[in-house]
């Protein structure tokens, strides 16, 4: 269970690549395009992409705010406030959980954590940790798959479920109802299926290729990355598997806040209903 959860997330991994550089293929992609320029909800699979356009400004996404909006999703909190929020994708514990948890204390930044079924079996006290230092627990599914494959809306519901049933067993709470797609990968079906689920699927403003292990970046090229691109209301995505992002983050929340930045919650992301 380990290694092959280990070797999705290396996929996942490939699949954000673009979020690294400057611009992101998603964009160029007929199906994500409309007349004006804008990105449209594609009705067929497509990875979660960005453009970055602007050093200091919001990226565009191959769906805009409005109209993920309409299916509660969100890859950008308020773009007139200088809130960040936080999260971290989480598919398996080798042992970097607990520092980034101490730098979160430390600053009182609140996060979302969202986990596989693999996490919760194999790290449990972490999980309830998560919960008791006021984080949120998000959705990642049970096994970790590409969900924009799984047609039947029962097979759907399942991989939802099953996390959450697991979640409610480990810590005696119900999972805050945050989905995020394993992958990126997701299409319009995808989004109604998990709002008619009563989930937000929560997308990301800002990223880094900090998830190959074996090949981390170094920390002043994680800083070239998470400083120069930040931005009012950004939904960053971490991996709770990279060891620069636990030897770093104490600094990386010094340094957003010595911007001006605050730290929110996703339950706080604007006009957010249950």
């Amino acid at each position: 269970m380990f290694l092959t959860i280990k070797r999705r997330w290396v996929v996942m991994g490939a699949a954000a690549l673009c979020l690294a550089g400057a611009a992101c293929f998603a964009l160029s992609r007929p199906d994500a395009q409309t007349v004006s320029g804008q990105a449209a909800v594609p009705a067929s699979t497509t990875d979660w992409g960005l453009s970055f356009q602007t050093e200091g400004a919001p990226p565009i996404g191959n769906a805009t705010p409005e109209q993920l909006a309409q299916y509660g999703a969100y890859y950008l909190g308020d773009p007139a406030k200088k809130t960040i929020y936080i999260t971290f994708d989480a598919g398996y514990e080798n042992g970097n959980t607990p520092a980034i948890l101490d730098a979160l204390k430390k600053h009182n930044a609140p996060a979302a954590f969202f986990v596989v079924g693999n996490y919760i079996e194999t790290a449990p006290d972490l999980v309830k940790r998560m919960v008791e230092e006021g984080h949120i627990v998000g959705n990642h599914t049970f096994h970790h798959p590409d969900m924009s494959k799984i047609a039947d809306a029962a097979a759907f519901q399942k991989e939802l479920d099953d996390l959450a049933e697991l979640f409610q067993q480990t810590t005696g709470q119900e999972l805050p109802k945050f989905y995020r797609p394993p992958q990126g990968k997701f299409s319009e079906e995808n989004l109604k299926q998990a709002q008619a689920l009563g989930y937000h699927t929560v997308f990301w403003s800002l990223a880094y290729v900090d998830w190959y292990t074996d090949n981390q970046p170094s920390h002043d090229e994680a800083f070239k990355k998470l400083l120069p691109r930040i931005h009012d209301g950004a939904i960053v995505l971490l991996h709770s598997t990279s060891q620069t992002n636990a030897e770093i983050l104490d600094e990386l929340l010094t340094k957003w806040e010595g911007m001006g930045y605050t730290f929110g919650s996703l339950s706080d992301l604007p006009g957010l209903t249950a």
